[in-house]
């Protein structure tokens, strides 16, 4: 989401609704895109959720921002070979759409299939990219259309992925306009330094405009450390020229593990000139 005000791009947030409470003023005063993460576990999913949706609405009472949510996650792929597994896996992404139509989230974060053992292995086996696409479709197939229907796009994210163009054409070969591509910037810098994977800004390029969400979180290029941005390796300038050059306006999302710092990095990208 761009600010009026500044050519820079604004950033948004991921945060628990404990989080939401810590940043509420800051996320309101400028209207910031925020991701919700109260809601991809097994246990919320099977519960009673409402109640915590309803802290939530209340919690966004004046957001005018961009809404979206993390989707479930937890214990699976969206490629399982076994159908059974794949059918949980539809439920689950159904109950998380359940939640998106409450809160009126419009963007869904869901993870890759692409592992580093598949990236070895895909070719080394008749079709196996074409049969790993198809179990996709197979797990999605109904969330797509629902997804379509609310007006809601999963967003693809990066996990192992060590070739940024796989995940690419995965969300191309859906068709659909609810299905597009995310970026996460620690996963992708960890692939790069202990994989042997095309540095940050690469994958960027690679997703061009089909790119609709980043998560903002740096690393050192070895484990997957959600630091600050300003406390790893991630070449920030490189990053956000790439960005820079997109049509598609993707949600800078900035995705910590320790959420009470979050302004940290969002002051260091702002020190830079990134963003706001």
């Amino acid at each position: 989401m761009t600010d009026t005000r500044s050519a820079r791009p604004l950033l948004g947030a991921a945060l628990p609704l404990e989080g939401l409470r810590m940043h509420r003023g800051w996320i309101l005063e400028r209207q910031r895109d925020l991701e919700l993460q109260d809601f991809y576990a097994p246990d919320v999913l099977n519960g009673d959720w409402r109640p915590l949706a309803e802290q939530a609405k209340a919690l966004l009472d004046g957001h005018r921002g961009r809404l979206g949510l993390h989707g479930p996650f937890l214990g699976f792929r969206l490629d399982s070979e076994d159908p059974e597994i794949r059918a949980i896996v539809a439920r689950r992404l159904d109950q998380a759409l359940d939640i998106c139509a409450e809160l009126g989230a419009t963007q869904m974060v869901v993870h890759s299939p692409y592992t580093t053992w598949a990236h070895n292995n895909l070719d080394n086996h008749r079709h196996a990219r074409e049969q790993l696409v198809g179990r996709v479709h197979q797990t999605m197939r109904a969330a797509v259309a629902r997804a379509e229907g609310m007006g809601c796009t999963l967003v693809i994210e990066n996990i192992e992925d060590k070739d940024p163009h796989a995940r690419v054409a995965l969300a191309a070969s859906f068709g659909s306009p609810a299905v597009r591509v995310s970026l996460d910037t620690g996963h992708a810098h960890y692939a790069h330094g202990s994989t042997g994977a095309p540095p940050v800004d690469y994958y960027v390029h690679a997703a061009g405009n089909a790119l609709q969400h980043v998560h903002l979180q740096d690393a050192d290029g070895f484990a997957d450390r959600h630091w600050h941005p300003g406390e790893g390796t991630v070449r920030w300038e490189a990053v956000f020229a790439a960005i820079a050059a997109l049509e598609s306006d993707p949600r800078l999302i900035l995705e910590v593990r320790e959420p009470a710092g979050l302004r940290k990095g969002a002051a260091h990208l702002e020190r830079l000139g990134l963003a706001e």
